[in-house]
């Protein structure tokens, strides 16, 4: 038996053995790298996808189909009251923008896109999501003309309407049916003070007269109910907060109505010009002394007449009837504006100190050309 030692093998097979292992470890990088790509290539798609198909912010094929420009044609569309699906879908559907997708990611992407409101635009077809948002959000909104400015008369509403193209006799004939309006058993009847001051979204050519009236009666029951006015309280409040809306500049209308209630409540006659005003369907300043004159024996002579007057002078805003609800502290009787530029009014419980606020009116007035 031989004693040499067994090595396992010969010397060219243990360099041969060398040879597989130095390969192997040679294409490990090579296998690392291609998983890393892969893995990077996949992760990217991923982002892409969850980033509406785009990559870094750059348009990929994955991407929802957008237009480019701001658009071609002009074209009319009712924009729906929602969020930027809803507004998407709906331009979508008129071929203003390619797609909903598109326009949801524009209008997250635009800071000012949560200030658009709904209407009618003036919109063009096949706009790039971005210019369409940017379009709307200009709020540029066709509201159909019919505007009720604060403390108008419904001698004014209706020629109002009628200028808009709302036919004469359709007007004068629901008018004259003010129960037909939902005009509430508080008001007594009077449409007067009822029809809501505000802007409506109406079409002589598709509504008639008589809805667009209910609209406002409705709107003013609505604020009435939200400002929590108890309802025997409707018709004192409505009559009450006209008279604030034509006497008191913006600034001062708590002061005023407290200066109404206080009137009312140590039994003095109200004395306010806006109310004979508007029985003789002048401004104030045209009033002549008899029309002013505690003798006029006429229903709306706040010189002579017990309380408020029978109706209201006119359409209230929100913000007087919450002046006439929560009027400030205050023993006031007599008011003066002695400055008509400023609006700067002052208050007083003294009939003295009142004259020399008049005084102070009329040295303004004399010094500014009034």
């Amino acid at each position: 038996m031989s004693g040499g030692r067994h090595d396992g093998g010969t010397r060219s097979d243990r360099r041969g053995g060398r040879r597989d292992r130095r390969q192997k470890r040679s294409r490990r990088p090579l296998v690392i790298a291609v998983v890393a790509v892969l893995l990077v290539v996949g992760a990217l798609g991923a982002w892409t996808v969850v980033n509406d198909g785009y990559l870094f912010g750059i348009r990929t094929p994955l991407a929802a189909p957008d237009y480019e420009g701001t658009g071609g044609e002009a074209i009319v569309v009712e924009v729906p009251q929602g969020n930027g699906y809803t507004i998407g879908a709906e331009l979508a559907e008129q071929d203003v923008v390619a797609s909903a997708e598109a326009f949801v990611r524009a209008f997250n992407a635009n800071p000012d896109a949560s200030s658009i409101q709904p209407g009618t635009r003036e919109m063009k077809l096949r706009m790039s999501a971005a210019s369409a948002v940017a379009l709307l959000a200009e709020n540029n909104v066709d509201r159909a003309g019919l505007t009720v400015v604060e403390g108008s008369t419904v001698a004014q509403i209706q020629q109002t309407m009628i200028e808009t193209g709302w036919p004469e006799a359709d007007v004068e004939a629901a008018i004259a049916d003010p129960g037909a309006l939902g005009l509430p058993a508080e008001a007594g009847g009077k449409l007067e003070g009822w029809l809501a001051a505000s802007t409506y979204e109406a079409r002589p050519d598709s509504t008639s007269a008589a809805d667009v009236l209910k609209e406002m009666v409705a709107l003013t029951v609505q604020e009435l109910s939200e400002l929590q006015v108890p309802k025997e309280r409707w018709r004192e409040v409505i009559i009450t907060a006209s008279i604030v809306e034509r006497e008191a500049p913006d600034d001062y209308r708590g002061e005023v109505a407290r200066v109404i209630q206080n009137r009312l409540d140590t039994s003095e006659v109200l004395g306010m010009d806006a109310i004979e005003s508007y029985y003789w369907g002048k401004p104030a300043h045209e009033l002549t002394r008899e029309q002013l004159s505690n003798t006029t024996d006429v229903p709306f002579n706040s010189r002579r007449m017990d309380g408020l007057p029978p109706t209201a002078i006119g359409a209230p805003s929100r913000a007087s009837v919450q002046a006439v609800m929560d009027p400030p502290a205050g023993n006031w009787i007599y008011y003066v504006t002695v400055n008509l530029e400023t609006q700067e009014t002052k208050f007083t419980a003294s009939a003295e100190e009142f004259q020399i606020f008049k005084a102070e009116y009329q040295t303004w007035a004399a010094e500014n050309g009034y």
